[in-house]
């Protein structure tokens, strides 16, 4: 059965970019964020010029390869520049969730109704497979409405201090259960599955 998941790199103050987020600088000053991309000897098997480390490679591609949609907030869709065209995994279709027209490509699907039918739509894309949320707004949406079935958090050894934080406000409080913490260098993998 198909899952609803979210998986950011995140500091360890909470924050998926850094300062000043804007399109063409996705991540404003929080490039560090992602450094464990490309830090190790292993080649990702999923995306394309990722090397990884031996440790962060099983997580990072077990969870890519489990995606077939994602569904995407208008901010993050703006700041990365609408993934020109395409979608940021490479072997997913993207949903751009906005509450307000968008210009998208025809590789795109844009909801505007609401959270519950921008993942009702990518569950149907994905086939089967699990859908990816990207964007601490679609994340909040999602569990506010109880959607969300896991949150895989890449806890990254960083204070930024500043930027767009992963949690936004909840009406309630939302608990997790703990259920693998794989160390690896520069990041942390902590996978919850959420209670309901």
């Amino acid at each position: 059965m198909s899952k609803v998941i979210s998986a950011h790199s995140v500091s360890v103050d909470g924050y998926i970019t850094g300062r000043d987020p804007r399109p063409g600088q996705g991540i404003g000053d929080g490039g560090m964020l992602f450094d464990w991309y490309s830090d190790g000897d292993t080649p990702s098997q999923v995306f394309d010029g990722f090397k990884l480390s031996e440790a962060s490679a099983p997580v990072f591609d077990g969870l890519a390869a489990r995606v077939g949609a994602m569904v995407a907030g208008r901010n993050t869709y703006e700041d990365s520049e609408r993934f020109g065209g395409g979608s940021p995994h490479p072997n997913a279709k993207l949903v751009l969730l906005s509450h307000r027209p968008a210009e998208v490509s025809e590789q795109q699907t844009l909801v505007t109704t609401g959270i519950e039918d921008a993942i009702a739509k990518a569950l149907e894309l994905a086939d089967g497979k699990d859908v990816g949320l990207m964007g601490g707004g679609v994340l909040t949406a999602a569990l506010e409405k109880g959607l969300v079935d896991e949150i895989v958090l890449h806890q990254v050894p960083i204070l930024l201090g500043g930027g767009r934080p992963f949690f936004q406000e909840l009406p309630k409080h939302v608990r997790l259960n703990l259920v693998e913490v794989v160390p690896a260098p520069g990041v942390t993998h902590l996978r919850y599955e959420v209670q309901r």
